[in-house]
């Protein structure tokens, strides 16, 4: 580090042992009570002379935001892997460096989809109301059936890091492996999976499909109601990944027909305010877009960030750049 520490400004609270380093390593002010949002972080940036500015999905920097970025602001480093929230090419034009964390996130993501998985097949959400509501009764033979996850074949739409940590984690259920992804990957990559150029070739041999794929901004959803339609009846759909993937009304009508049997959800359409009638539904099991929320994956984030903030004050490469 050189003699005189960086000044960065961050958006929201950091882990403890990040913290710790920001105080050791870094000129900053103490971490926000709240999220701090793009208005915020913006005059910040200008009252601190900011050198590197730490944000997260609560401070989106598109169009007129990025124009409005002090010039003292050298790197924006997004404590995540996506870039949803970011105009990569405007901030790049402006000179401003960008980088993400890959990589850190792939195992607790791949964790937390497979207990969506087994959650979603073994109705773990309607257990778990009637266990707080006090239980009371013994269930019926055929009252609150779940289905099993051992031996089903899962289908995965984006093979990349998560899809294949995924796929590694499925082989322990005995589970037949199904991708779709924008190439065939090499055979060392597929985990032991069966490629389908054609998704809707696919849909209809997955008992459970589960997305690991980005979002492109105005894009239409990828599972519409033709695509839930050419999966096989009973199955369960699963999304990790982003909210805009799927078309939430035909999901809802999916599950409601008994066509999917059950979806288990970490992402939606509209955050941190989703569809009140998903959230009726009692079978979904859902989680609040957590796929990296543990202690070790996020202190590994905000450590990246900072890995990067420091290698660029330093006149080194940064460690994760996003290049386009």
């Amino acid at each position: 580090m050189p003699s005189e520490k960086p000044y960065l400004i961050r958006s929201v609270r950091l882990p403890a042992a990040v913290e710790k380093r920001i105080e050791t390593d870094f000129t900053a002010l103490p971490p926000p009570d709240a999220p701090l949002d793009t208005a915020a972080m913006l005059a910040l940036a200008e009252q601190q002379k900011a050198f590197a500015m730490l944000v997260t999905h609560h401070c989106p920097l598109k169009g007129a935001d990025v124009a409005a970025i002090p010039d003292c602001v050298k790197l924006v480093a997004t404590v995540s892997v996506g870039l949803d929230h970011l105009d990569v090419p405007a901030l790049l034009a402006r000179g401003i460096k960008v980088c993400n964390t890959p990589d850190v996130l792939t195992d607790c993501n791949a964790d937390l989809t497979m207990m969506l998985i087994l959650a979603a097949c073994r109705r773990a959400a309607e257990y778990y109301t009637l266990m707080k509501d006090g239980w009371g009764r013994t269930l019926e033979m055929d009252e609150m059936l779940g289905i099993r996850v051992t031996g089903k074949t899962l289908g995965i739409v984006g093979m990349g890091r998560i899809g294949q940590a995924l796929a590694r984690r499925a082989r322990g259920f005995e589970m037949k492996v199904l991708y779709h992804n924008r190439r065939k990957l090499d055979p060392a990559q597929e985990e032991g999976a069966t490629y389908f150029e054609n998704l809707e070739e696919m849909l209809p041999h997955c008992n459970i499909l589960s997305l690991h794929m980005p979002a492109t901004a105005g894009a239409p959803p990828l599972m519409t109601a033709r695509m839930f339609g050419l999966m096989p009846r009973g199955s369960v759909l699963v999304n990790a990944a982003r909210g805009a993937l799927v078309d939430e009304t035909a999901l809802l009508d999916a599950l409601r027909s008994g066509h999917l049997f059950n979806a288990g959800l970490d992402v939606y359409q509209n955050e941190p305010n989703p569809n009140p009638s998903l959230l009726a539904l009692p079978k979904i099991f859902m989680t609040p877009h957590t796929g990296s929320a543990t202690v070790e994956t996020r202190t590994a984030m905000g450590m990246l960030c900072l890995d990067n903030v420091a290698a660029l004050a330093a006149g080194k490469p940064l460690v994760t750049p996003v290049t386009a």
